[in-house]
């Protein structure tokens, strides 16, 4: 598995942390790194980290963004799962010049498909896949 891979899927589980237990991020990532059995390569974690914080500090823009793509489905709605993919793919086509949107896709439909739902991976394809239609159109992508 490689690196960014494995930091995806470290990313996602702290998401989905923060999600359901309000607090803070970095408390959320201290204590996530606390359970770890075995730390990850810290070129793993510190892609972990900034895909948690980014997600995290955009996520009112993030969520707005998904949710105006998301036909029928309010974010409150959607699996805790999807929805954190979503945040964390989305952060990456917006704020990750250095990452090619299809490789974004891939990766958070293959993440979606072994975290979430039977379903996870076409609702997240669907999803993504309208929100890079539209960020061409989006004024200069923001350097991270």
């Amino acid at each position: 598995m490689s690196s960014r891979r494995k930091g995806r899927e470290l990313a996602l589980q702290i998401l989905f942390q923060l999600d359901l237990v309000k607090t803070g991020v970095d408390e959320a990532i201290k204590a996530f790194w606390k359970t770890q059995e075995e730390l990850p390569s810290e070129d793993t974690r510190d892609f972990c980290e900034e895909l948690v914080k980014g997600a995290f500090e955009h996520h009112e823009e993030i969520d707005r963004f998904v949710e105006e793509t998301s036909s029928n489905w309010r974010l409150s709605r959607m699996p805790v799962v999807d929805r954190n993919v979503l945040r964390m793919a989305v952060y990456e086509m917006l704020y990750r010049d250095d990452i090619p949107t299809t490789v974004t896709i891939n990766e958070a439909i293959d993440v979606g498909k072994k975290f979430g739902s039977e379903d996870s991976g076409a609702f997240i394809n669907g999803i993504l896949d309208k929100i890079a239609e539209k960020i061409p159109s989006l004024p200069q992508k923001t350097q991270r």
